[in-house]
């Protein structure tokens, strides 16, 4: 699934994970220990270290949920809450390269693979009691197809001609021309209770939005906004209970904060800022009370130009904005060295990556001489290039809560006025910045992230089709060759095809440079090491959450409802 990014711990089950790919030569988890025996402090040995229910985890997060109905949610955090709410009807495995059932059992797909019959489990009830069937599919498919919906995922599901229930556990979708993505494409964002929700306007459901009821490892127990969000454990869960009682996300807006409350006991899992990584968490003390992680995310960081001003629609202007940021620098200052140079929308290292690509090289020179070309010139000598009687100058917009970006933002500044260019760096609370900037277009550059999924479709990014308010290209990007290769793309089962349709894709892009790609930075997440069954994998270390848990004798955090 593509999600704006504000910066997570848990990554979330993917949507749209579809292929045959790539993590397991890329995630490479180094200095990762964990489960039994990893403990350096070492528990007495006399106390029982096996698995066993109860005790909480909380976990920091720096941006509040928005909406708890995945089909109407576009941010992590929203996701990663929902996430443990509702199942899929598939996920992709520990090392994500096959589909393994959940609230589907088996699948079958046509030779020609226009066809996807589905049987689902019949021992599945929803939170609330009521049984789980395929009219739920149904009513959730017919749901997130609805024009009125206010939704950036309808694009797969519109894919499908004819949606079919053939029994209360049998279902079967039918595709009119070949859809690459189709398989993976059913997850969760389709699961919605029929009984609860049908007759009504899904985008007025806030009721349901902040109080839902799903068929996931936990259940809602209290959302104070701004503040914290609990989940309890669903003691019906058809895989079986998870292990630990409770998850809270404590809602802190700020990383430093967030690792204050992580060594004083407030917190018991959070994801590490370079600087906190490599030099603020060497201690013993430390060492013997946390483990910490480190892997190449699947996400990138941009700064996106809105093509709708016209200080960006000519692409000279943007090539020579890219040629004026040194995205080395950026990884040395503010990553630390923890991350990688991003040249195009897909990780380094994987299967869709081009690596023939040769990426705009740092080069102030070439900035001048594209702006000049551009017309651009400082005609009164003042340090800031005109046109037209109109100075060079915009703001970059990130949002708060995410040191990383405001110190890239701050950096890309500097850069720019070396050309020339005066930027002026806003931060903006997460929920307003989405809100009222971003899905207005009411911005000139933004500095941001997507989180990926493992299918190379990028069309709800990329294609010109999809630029509306809430959608994803909010940057308005258009190319007819990019919509036709995004096109085509989707439409192959075979995977040199696809491979060949995407690689063009990306020359595009570092062509036209609607965004200049930044970094791809290391996900650094550090969890209490009274936490056990952590196994780290191309997946990352949440994927088997419910079985993580807390020997009796380690448990805290003995929460109450409320408390």
């Amino acid at each position: 699934m593509l999600r704006l990014q504000i910066n997570k711990t848990r990554p979330v089950s993917g949507h749209r994970v579809q292929g045959l790919i790539l993590a397991v030569a890329l995630l490479a988890l180094a200095g990762c220990k964990s489960g039994p025996g990893s403990n350096d402090a070492g528990p007495a040995a006399d106390i029982d270290l096996s698995p066993a229910t109860g005790g909480a985890i909380l976990e920091g997060s720096i941006g509040d949920a928005s909406n708890l109905i995945p089909m109407l949610a576009g941010d992590s955090s929203s996701h990663s809450v929902a996430s443990l709410v509702f199942d899929p009807l598939l996920t992709y495995d520990r090392n994500q390269d096959q589909l393994e059932p959940r609230l589907a059992s088996s699948w079958e797909v046509s030779e020609d693979g226009l066809e996807i019959l589905f049987h689902l489990r019949e021992d599945v009830r929803w939170q609330d009691g009521e049984p789980f069937t395929a009219r739920d599919i149904e009513y959730g498919f017919k749901t997130i197809t609805d024009p009125t919906t206010l939704t950036a995922y309808a694009e797969d599901y519109r894919q499908v001609s004819v949606f079919e229930v053939i029994d209360d556990f049998t279902f079967k979708v039918t595709y009119d021309k070949p859809f690459a993505p189709a398989l993976a494409s059913w997850n969760n964002l389709v699961v919605l209770p029929r009984h609860l929700l049908e007759g009504r306007d899904i985008n007025s459901a806030t009721d349901f939005a902040r109080h839902p009821v799903g068929l996931g490892r936990y259940t809602l127990e209290s959302w104070t906004a701004g503040t914290d969000i609990s989940l309890q454990a669903n003691p019906d869960y058809y895989r079986g209970r998870a292990y630990v009682e409770r998850v809270v996300y404590r809602i802190i807006p700020d990383q430093q904060t967030q690792f204050l409350e992580l060594k004083t006991g407030g917190l018991d899992m959070m994801g590490l800022t370079p600087l906190q990584y490599s030099r603020q968490t060497s201690s013993d003390a430390f060492k013997n009370n946390f483990a910490r992680y480190k892997y190449l995310a699947n996400s990138y960081t941009y700064l996106g130009y809105n093509l709708r001003n016209d200080l960006f629609k000519d692409q000279r202007v943007r090539r020579a904005l890219s040629h004026a940021i040194n995205k080395q620098e950026i990884v040395d200052a503010v990553l630390l060295g923890l991350g990688a140079p991003a040249r195009v929308p897909y990780k380094p290292g994987t299967f869709w990556h081009n690596d023939s690509i040769e990426d705009l090289a740092f080069d102030p020179a070439r900035s001048r001489q594209l702006l000049a070309e551009a017309g651009w010139s400082d005609s009164d000598d003042n340090g800031v290039l005109d046109r037209e009687g109109k100075e060079f100058e915009f703001k970059i917009l990130t949002n708060q809560g995410n040191d990383l970006r405001l110190k890239t933002a701050t950096i890309i500044q500097r850069r720019f006025k070396e050309i020339g260019v005066k930027a002026e760096v806003r931060v903006i609370e997460w929920s307003a910045f989405i809100n009222d900037f971003v899905d207005k277009r009411a911005f000139d550059a933004v500095v941001l992230g997507w989180s990926l999924g493992l299918d190379p479709d990028q069309y709800d990014i990329w294609h010109s089709s999809k630029t509306s308010e809430k959608e994803f290209n909010f940057v308005s990007f258009a190319d007819q060759e990019v919509d036709d290769l995004l096109d085509s793309a989707r439409r192959s089962f075979d995977r040199h095809e696809r491979k060949k349709a995407y690689d063009r894709f990306q020359e595009i892009l570092v062509e036209q440079q609607p965004y200049t790609f930044l970094y791809v930075a290391e996900s650094l997440p550090a969890v209490h090491r009274r936490f056990y069954g952590i196994e780290p994998a191309p997946a990352g270390i949440a994927y088997n959450f419910e079985r993580w848990y807390v020997p009796t004798a380690l448990q805290k955090h003995s929460l109450s409802p409320g408390g």
